[in-house]
């Protein structure tokens, strides 16, 4: 009994230490449920809250991305148009004497760019680009020879040459071939070789361009070595004399240019348009500076206007200095009736003269085969009005490769007085063209360009005349034609090949003058050997970019290979038929950035 009271009052403390225990616990846990569910409800809110935090931040991370990744973006194209300097002139990469004198990255006037009025804008070495479809706003590097004085850019360009050629007989004319005289086998020159090391064809040039109110105003002057030389200059100092290249104002208002100075024909087959930039005229990579047999071109004062009516298309008018030329190989007739004297009469009123200059005098002759002495100059020489020289040219760029077509036409008049009869006559020639310059493949241009006229020849390098005197003292116009067909091939970014075929035809022209029963004229049997019937010429090069960077210029090695050939009229008796004759050229030049 005493143990069971014992054993319940062991449980009954037991209980009360275990109430005393759970009961704090429970009432701990009650308050903290309770504090718990007073929590969550004020928890709810602040998770939303983050919640909506987090998601504005997220925004404006993803704008932040969304501006680094434009900046960078617009970095690259930065450093892309750095690399690029300009768009360049149709895929032609690094040449040789289309390299424009003109460094990298001058920036043209603002304005809407058109076919042949492109910004003037070339990587050191590269081309100055024509392309129709740059526009003058998308380049903003300027070259590092250019000063800015007040809102005008001006641009010291060029390139240093040093040119070896080897010929297989011994032309004698320099570095610029006279396709024309060709020595026959059979003679001194005919029988020795000649090689010659020069500099001559280093260039220098300025460029300068502005905005004048809504006009784009450009100017640009080029120089070269090849001027007056010495009869000594070989033997000790070779003082080459620098000479007048190019000299001319360009003016872009809207659709309308116009151009004065002395420029290169509009006659001379372009690359694009009918811009005066040399980069976009073809006048062949030959390293030869008077390049290529069947080239039409000279560089001459002009008075040019052009319209632009699409971006696409070009259309201009040029009024050129005339010039009446016959040449050395035309014979005269005798002025003074039945006495033969050696009269001047007609040699005075016409250019005699090609390639002569600098020499002191030149000889022809009259119908009686008597020497009539003439001046080596020729601003005596009259004209009676300019040659018109008008052009059409349209351009397209298609897949990255583009083309280029035109069609050109001369109007030429000459005129003679009689001082037998005392009459004047005249007659009134002319010729056209069509060109084309077709990047039918990636960086591989088809060329082709032809010419035909009557009374067109001193076009065609002088190497046929543009009329005779008939024995009644009137001009007879003379025909002559040429043309050239080649590639220009950019196999590499650093590597050319270029290969050209061209030919030149004059037409003979001959009377008999009534005085002395001879024949006159060009061409006739027994003329000279000078009187050439054709001339052709093939060619092959390379050019060799070494380096180049926009800030340093390039380095290049340009060579040519070319074979030539002339057909005269008339050879004596035992002469060879024709003359030939092998040549070579190698220059290492250095073009300023």
């Amino acid at each position: 009994m005493r143990k069971r009271r014992r054993g319940a009052v062991y449980v009954a403390i037991v209980a009360v230490v275990f109430a005393a225990s759970v009961i704090p616990a429970f009432s701990q846990t009650a308050a903290e449920a309770s504090d718990a569910a007073a929590a969550k409800s004020g928890s709810t809110d602040e998770v939303s809250l983050l919640k909506q935090q987090v998601a504005e931040q997220q925004k404006e991370i993803e704008a932040l991305q969304a501006n680094m990744k434009a900046m960078k973006e617009r970095i690259d194209q930065g450093a892309s148009g750095a690399q690029s300097a300009s768009p360049h002139a149709p895929n032609l990469g690094q040449v040789a004497n289309t390299t424009p004198v003109i460094p990298a990255g001058l920036v043209g006037p603002k304005g809407p760019s058109v076919a042949g009025n492109s910004p003037i804008i070339g990587a050191g070495g590269g081309q100055i680009s024509g392309n129709p479809q740059v526009e003058s706003k998308s380049a903003v590097a300027k070259a590092p020879l250019t000063l800015s004085i007040g809102a005008a850019d001006f641009t010291l360009g060029g390139f240093a040459d040093a040119t070896v050629f080897f010929r297989s007989t011994n032309l004698g004319s320099g570095i610029g071939s006279s396709f024309g005289a060709a020595p026959f086998s059979n003679t001194t020159a005919g029988r020795l070789t000649e090689t010659r090391f020069t500099a001559q064809n280093s260039r220098v040039s300025l460029l300068g361009a502005s905005q004048v109110g809504e006009n784009n105003v450009r100017g640009y002057v080029e120089a070269d070595f090849l001027g007056f030389q010495p009869g000594n200059g070989f033997v000790t100092s070779n003082s080459n004399s620098m000479r007048m290249r190019l000299y001319w104002v360009d003016i872009r208002r809207g659709k309308f240019e116009f151009l004065g100075g002395q420029s290169w024909s509009m006659l001379n087959p372009n690359r694009t348009g009918i811009s005066p930039m040399p980069s976009d005229i073809f006048y062949s990579q030959n390293m030869d500076t008077n390049y290529e047999v069947g080239l039409t071109w000279a560089r001459q004062t002009q008075f040019r206007f052009i319209y632009h009516p699409t971006e696409h298309l070009a259309a201009g008018i040029s009024l050129e200095n005339p010039q009446q030329y016959v040449g050395s190989a035309a014979v005269f007739p005798n002025t003074s009736g039945a006495v033969v004297l050696p009269s001047a009469a007609y040699v005075s009123q016409v250019d005699v003269n090609q390639g002569l200059a600098g020499v002191g005098g030149a000889n022809t002759t009259n119908a009686a085969g008597q020497t009539v002495a003439v001046s080596a100059g020729a601003t005596s020489t009259p004209n009676l009005h300019p040659d018109v020289i008008g052009k059409i040219a349209y351009d397209e760029t298609t897949g990255g490769k583009h083309m280029h077509l035109e069609v050109a036409g001369l109007l030429s008049s000459f005129r003679l007085f009689n001082p037998s009869t005392q009459t004047t006559s005249k007659a009134t020639g002319g010729g056209g063209s069509f060109n084309f310059n077709l990047e039918f493949v990636k960086n591989l241009h088809f060329i082709l360009t032809s010419f035909y006229s009557d009374g067109g020849g001193r076009y065609i390098f002088g190497l046929g005349p543009d009329f005779i005197v008939k024995p009644d003292g009137s001009p007879s116009l003379v025909h002559a034609s040429s043309g050239i067909a080649g590639f220009e091939w950019q196999a590499t970014p650093k590597t050319m090949y270029y290969g050209y075929y061209g030919g030149a035809y004059f037409q003979r022209n001959t009377a008999l003058d009534p005085a002395t029963g001879k024949f006159l004229g060009f061409g006739f049997p027994g003329s000279s050997s000078s009187a050439n019937r054709a001339i052709q010429e093939p060619t092959f090069g390379i050019i060799q970019t070494f380096w180049k960077n926009p800030r340093y210029g390039a380095l290049q090695l340009i060579t040519q290979y070319s074979y030539l050939t002339r057909h005269p009229w008339s050879v004596s008796a035992g002469a060879p038929k024709n003359a030939h004759l092998s040549m070579g050229y190698a220059n290492v030049r250095y073009v300023l950035p």
